[in-house]
């Protein structure tokens, strides 16, 4: 029954979220397809400024030379796509994305393998860096929360008030995985655990 009650809360975000979807589409006309990328990404390396780890990432993001110019709207995953040292499969590479979540006011999140996230991010600091291009408003914020069993490849941040406009943002830093195996001396609780270290950040834009 508490399995079914996670899957209806989930069901209802969804829908939820959909409605934001088709109330931005009736004002599609108001809302920007496209961003300026080196004043985006120039403007978000500025607000990493005084944040060493932020800063090494969005250097990182920015030396790849990968480009992201369309504008998504919330709920969908971020343009470009994060690496890692382990990547998928046995990496290093393609690891995951960022995404914009809207259904409760803004949330950033993360999903992605190998297995699932562990619930238990002891040890781990995934962040998203964040600018705001339209009321110049900045932050980082931590994403800890990881709590629906139904989907449990999902971490996200608190709702953030990023006022509206063309937000872009970056996830980067750490974050711990599992996946069932044999209980062992090893392995007593039947999960097998290990760190993913995002090498190049995902980046994305939207429309809030």
């Amino acid at each position: 029954m508490h399995r079914l009650g996670l899957i209806r809360r989930f069901t209802a975000a969804v829908a939820a979220t959909a409605a934001l979807v088709v109330v931005f589409a009736g004002h599609a006309t108001a809302a920007p397809t496209t961003f300026d990328w080196n004043v985006a990404t120039q403007q978000l390396r500025k607000a990493a400024g005084g944040n060493p780890a932020a800063e090494q990432a969005m250097d990182r993001l920015l030396a790849s030379g990968q480009v992201a110019n369309q504008v998504a709207v919330p709920a969908q995953p971020f343009q470009i796509p994060a690496q890692s040292d382990i990547g998928r499969g046995d990496g290093p590479g393609v690891y995951g994305s960022g995404i914009a979540l809207g259904y409760d006011g803004l949330r950033f999140g993360f999903f992605g393998g190998p297995g699932t996230i562990a619930p238990n991010q002891a040890g781990a600091r995934l962040q998203v860096l964040w600018i705001n291009l339209s009321n110049g408003r900045s932050g980082t914020e931590m994403l800890s929360e990881h709590n629906d069993s139904a989907v449990d490849t999902t971490i996200r941040t608190r709702p953030v008030d990023t006022g509206g406009g063309v937000i872009v943002g970056a996830v980067y830093g750490t974050l711990l995985h599992r996946w069932p195996v044999p209980v062992s001396d090893a392995n007593p609780d039947g999960f097998q655990y290990k760190l993913a270290t995002i090498s190049v950040p995902s980046f994305g834009s939207i429309y809030n």
